[in-house]
């Protein structure tokens, strides 16, 4: 049976891993890139603290999702990959004539589970449960869905890997959210915050609104750094 779902596995990959596009290679290295995100972060942030009743308690949000990555990557990257000890497809004997790889990048030697679809379905599940917004909430899945498959695309992650690494995320997200929910309460109780102008959550929705833009944004400044590298490729 594991002999099996590591068959189908190997051969999803082969199917999504890289293409013959210039263009597709440098976008999918982009949305790779950690430090792609960082605007959207600090827009994050911003709305965190606007939304907050005071300093205490946005730095217990903004420690509850520093604790979120730190839960989903020690698991994953310190605890599951070296137990499992899985070779990425990058340095699979099977793959070297077959893989597409991008600017020679090949990770490191494991890859079970994927700490990049650990942490990035942590992050989105955290701030689901946190904002309550439905849009937003989708809007970050999707983030969390693309980021993972560049992974495969660009030849480092199995698709078992981000799946696997993907639950893991949904599981620390929720469990991080739940400490953080109780703490919440009983430091600042209840937000007293209802009607339409803001979310379940207690966040105002025309902040909601700047997630969006600011997510949006960050995807239209991808795709136009993606044309630049791949002109200097």
């Amino acid at each position: 049976m594991l002999e099996q779902l590591i068959d189908l596995d190997n051969r999803i990959f082969l199917m999504l891993n890289g293409s013959d596009s210039v263009y597709w290679d440098a976008l999918m290295w982009i949305i790779s890139d950690k430090l792609t995100w960082v605007p959207m972060l600090l827009v994050l942030l911003y709305v965190l603290a606007k939304n907050c009743e005071g300093w205490g308690e946005w730095l217990l949000m903004v420690l509850a999702l520093v604790l979120v990555v730190v839960v989903a990557d020690r698991v994953s990257s310190g605890l599951i990959k070296p137990m499992v000890a899985r070779w990425r497809p990058t340095h699979a004997a099977e793959f070297v004539h077959s893989i597409d790889t991008v600017y020679g990048y090949r990770g490191g030697r494991y890859g079970f589970v994927s700490s990049h679809a650990a942490n990035t379905f942590a992050v989105a599940v955290f701030l689901w449960l946190l904002l309550r917004s439905k849009m937003v909430g989708l809007s970050l899945l999707v983030w969390a869905m693309l980021s993972s498959y560049s992974r495969v695309y660009l030849g480092v992650h199995y698709p078992g890997d981000i799946f696997c690494g993907a639950l893991l995320g949904v599981i620390s997200g929720a469990l991080v959210y739940a400490g953080f929910s109780y703490a919440e309460r009983h430091l600042y109780g209840v937000k007293g915050r209802y009607g339409s102008a803001y979310t379940r959550g207690g966040f105002l929705t025309e902040d909601m609104n700047l997630l969006l833009f600011a997510l949006m944004g960050t995807y239209c400044c991808a795709m136009v750094g993606g044309l630049v590298l791949a002109s200097q490729t």
